[in-house]
């Protein structure tokens, strides 16, 4: 660790004798002693603390300047793209640099780039290259149709994977056999990974209308099948009455409102 501090400051000071700036070249002439990946670790240190900024001379070569200390202190915090961004409205001087949003949209209408909104903050875009595809972070994958969730195709899904357990009755079906129904129906205008159809397919498990059983040989596969013993929708203790009533936490024995005097409790009692 004090090997690599003693870098950094030997860094610091050819960099604040040459206020020009350093080349690669340069930096390793003047530290001939000093290993390269310790010096990359120096320079890597040093950019991440903002205390380092590469720039570009005259002859078009990187060249390493040093950011004062309490020049960096301003940028402490501010994330990789803002400093880009920085760093090239800093290039253009008092002329100035176009309207970012201008320039996303020129990009956007030769269809070099594309904007994308991110499911988990609608309100807030990305961009990337048009050529490339949304990661499943931004979309949501296969659950979000334009950014809204798709209960509805959910469904269909459910039912189709319930349908085709059903039909094998009470032979079991394999994950990969869904999969491959799914698939073939085209129900998706995306992929559908066999991530996703287990996915589908364990709402159904906790459901209580389809099974999951252990695959027979030496298949590894999950395997499912319709449940032996369903799930019914109510039971006499999900309909418990006190559960949902208004002035349960007035209710007590011998009170104004008493389980003696409910008439809900009663036919409650009766069923």
């Amino acid at each position: 660790m004090a090997a690599a501090r003693s870098v950094e400051e030997d860094l610091l000071r050819l960099l604040r004798q040459n206020p020009q700036g350093v080349t690669d070249e340069a930096l390793s002439a003047a530290l001939p002693g000093v290993p390269i990946e310790e010096r990359v670790n120096a320079v890597n240190s040093l950019l991440a603390a903002n205390r380092l900024q590469l720039l570009k001379n005259s002859s078009n070569k990187i060249v390493y300047k040093e950011v004062a200390a309490e020049e960096a202190a301003k940028f402490k915090g501010l994330s990789t793209e803002e400093l880009l961004l920085y760093q090239c409205i800093k290039a253009a001087g008092n002329t100035g640099m176009p309207g970012i949003t201008k320039i996303l949209k020129v990009l956007e209408s030769r269809r070099l780039v594309k904007s994308v909104k991110n499911v988990n903050n609608p309100s807030r875009k990305v961009y990337m290259l048009s050529e490339l595809e949304p990661s499943r972070e931004l979309t949501g994958g296969a659950w979000y149709t334009e950014n809204q969730f798709d209960s509805e195709f959910i469904n269909v899904l459910r039912e189709a994977c319930y349908s085709y357990i059903k039909r094998k009755d009470k032979v079991s079906s394999s994950l990969g056999e869904i999969a491959a129904f799914i698939r073939s129906r085209g129900f998706s205008k995306v992929e559908l990974r066999i991530e996703d159809i287990h996915t589908i397919i364990m709402t159904l498990v906790y459901d209580g209308r389809v099974d999951e059983v252990e695959p027979e040989g030496d298949e590894d596969e999950d395997h499912y099948r319709l449940a032996v013993l369903g799930i019914p929708d109510s039971t006499s203790l999900t309909d418990v009455p006190c559960g949902v009533c208004p002035v349960a936490g007035e209710c007590a024995e011998g009170g104004v409102i008493s389980p003696q005097t409910c008439i809900y409790y009663d036919k409650w009692l009766e069923f």
